[in-house]
């Protein structure tokens, strides 16, 4: 049961959970407990299920856990998440994957950015995601549009303190009105996995509605494998195992086809996948894997609606 809570959070946050590390999770949902933020748990038939309705329930901001019978994926779990939030009456949502970390003012802080964010903005704010920072290398990882193929700089929103335009917010962190997500739809749950974040802002952005980025806030989170190999520790190649490379590979073929993929994202991630394909092919120890599971994802795009 739910220990009584004196006042309920304005946002609830969904943690989606598969086979955690459940001194991670624990870590997770204590931050989000000393931040005064209530919680669901959405478990995709985790072999530790049992274990995570213990840790969860032990937390006075739990709401409720959520385990299914089967592993439906990151966006169909996200969905019924958010589905169960908005039914229990909550006008926003934080998003956030089992291993992140944040401090114990994270989500005021998000929340505070999210009001500068819309009193600032001539358009309807979809989501705000705090600036991710690399746990093993202290990085910054920089806040990108995609109005050129050419353009890196960060886009500072005019007149604010810390709040940066972006075309992408990855799901962990993110802060999600209820209202734009009833504009722009659900999570696209046959991408199951991967890229299910990008194709979301990106119809969010056709839809004009705008993203932001804040530096107010921070998440350390780790994108892909550790890996001791110089390109991935420099942050220049994300690599992840044979299988979420397949899902990857099949989503982001599936979008450069997509309406309302930007031009400029389109024509970046095509060379930057093809280099970092040849990359692994040529330089890893499963690369008969990884050419597999490119053939299955070249096949597999074409077929998705």
């Amino acid at each position: 049961m739910r220990a009584a809570v004196d006042s309920p959070s304005l946002a609830c946050a969904i943690v989606v959970t598969f086979n955690p590390d459940l001194p991670e999770l624990t870590r997770l949902l204590e931050q989000l407990d000393r931040n005064g933020c209530d919680f669901l748990v959405i478990d995709n038939a985790s072999s530790n299920a049992t274990a995570i309705a213990e840790v969860a329930q032990r937390q006075p901001r739990n709401r409720a856990v959520l385990a299914l019978e089967r592993n439906i994926g990151q966006a169909a779990a996200l969905n019924a998440g958010l589905a169960r939030a908005q039914d229990m009456g909550y006008p926003m949502a934080f998003l956030f994957d089992q291993d992140s970390g944040i401090d114990d003012d994270f989500c005021q802080r998000m929340l505070a950015a999210w009001q500068l964010a819309v009193t600032g903005s001539d358009r309807p704010v979809a989501a705000i995601g705090p600036r991710l920072i690399g746990p093993e290398t202290g990085r910054r990882i920089p806040f990108r549009t995609f109005d050129s193929a050419f353009d890196r700089r960060e886009h500072a929103l005019p007149g604010s303190t810390g709040l940066i335009r972006t075309g992408f917010l990855i799901t962990s962190g993110c802060l999600v009105s209820m209202s734009a997500l009833k504009a722009v739809g659900p999570m696209r749950e046959d991408y199951f996995i991967d890229n299910v974040d990008l194709e979301w802002c990106f119809r969010a952005l056709d839809r004009g509605y705008l993203l932001y980025g804040t530096d107010q806030a921070r998440l350390h989170h780790r994108i892909g494998l550790v890996s001791d190999r110089l390109l991935v520790r420099k942050g220049l190649v994300v690599e992840h195992g044979a299988l979420r490379y397949y899902y990857s590979t099949r989503n982001r073929l599936h979008l450069h086809r997509q309406a309302h993929a930007p031009a400029a994202w389109v024509l970046k991630d095509r060379v930057r996948f093809v280099l970092k394909t040849l990359y692994l092919l040529a330089t890893s120890a499963q690369r008969h894997d990884y050419w597999s599971s490119l053939r299955r994802a070249l096949r597999d795009a074409r077929q998705l609606p």
